[in-house]
C-alpha cells in the first residue's frame, strides 16, 4: 500500500474498519446506496449521517445523506428517522416539524433520550458487522 493510498482513507474507515462499497458513479447512485445503508439500520437503533455516508462509499459527503432522506416520499420504507448526527441528537430541521416526529418515531422504537434532548449512541447505536 502505498503512502498516498494510505492517506485517501477516511479517519472513520481508519479507526471503525469499516470497508466502503466502490465510489458511486452518479447522484442517483449514491442516493441508491444511502438508502440500502440505511434500511439495515435495525429497529430501536440509530446511526450517524457520517456512518451511513462511509458504508455507502461516499466517507467525505455527509450532508449528502441528509440531502437524501430529504427527498424521500413518505411511503419510500426507508427508515429515515434512525439517522442522527454524531452528537446523537436528531438535527433540527428549521424548515419543518419533522425533528418532532424523527423523536417520536425514535421514541416508539424503544429509543431513549437524555434531559438535553441526546440519544447514548453506545447503548442504541448500531454496529454493523462489517467482516
Amino acid at each position: 500500500m502505498t503512502r498516498q493510498s494510505a492517506g485517501s482513507r477516511s479517519k472513520q474507515e481508519r479507526s471503525e474498519g469499516q470497508r466502503p462499497l466502490a465510489g458511486p458513479t452518479s447522484r442517483n447512485d449514491s442516493y441508491a446506496r444511502i438508502y440500502t445503508a440505511v434500511k439495515k439500520i435495525p429497529h430501536g437503533k440509530v446511526a450517524t449521517y457520517g456512518q451511513i455516508a462511509g458504508l455507502a462509499g461516499i466517507p467525505r459527503h455527509v450532508r449528502q445523506v441528509g440531502y437524501a432522506l430529504h427527498t424521500l416520499s413518505d411511503n419510500s420504507g426507508v427508515p429515515w428517522q434512525r439517522v442522527i448526527n454524531a452528537k446523537g441528537e436528531v438535527s433540527p430541521r428549521t424548515w419543518s416539524e419533522n425533528h418532532l416526529l424523527q423523536r417520536i418515531l425514535l421514541e416508539d422504537e424503544g429509543v431513549e433520550f437524555d434531559e438535553h434532548g441526546r440519544v447514548d449512541l453506545i447503548r442504541f447505536g448500531w454496529a454493523p458487522n462489517l467482516t
